[in-house]
């Protein structure tokens, strides 16, 4: 169904169609990786807002060190566990 849409939206007149038809075909092997994988950056993104929270209060810290020492405090250790790893995996 997407690749149909994909079609479609490359033979759209409309230019911001097209180019998103074009970006979903070039990455579409990694975006049906995902949906099978049940993937999503949601902690990713959560995490990052976080941080750009506390680099916000930091602002009057006298060094990057002291900054990164507060998200590390606030935010660390970060262990992440990737939906698919399982015990027998050697990397997980």
């Amino acid at each position: 169904m997407l690749g149909r849409w994909c079609s479609w939206a490359q033979r759209c007149r409309i230019p911001q169609f097209v180019k998103v038809g074009k970006t979903i075909r070039k990455h579409l092997d990694g975006i049906l990786a995902a949906i099978a994988r049940r993937l999503a950056n949601g902690r990713h993104e959560g995490l990052n807002n976080k941080v750009r929270l506390i680099i916000r209060r930091a602002y009057g810290f006298h060094t990057a060190e002291n900054a990164l020492a507060l998200i590390l405090l606030a935010c660390g250790p970060v262990t992440l566990t990737l939906p698919y790893h399982t015990a027998t995996h050697p990397h997980s």
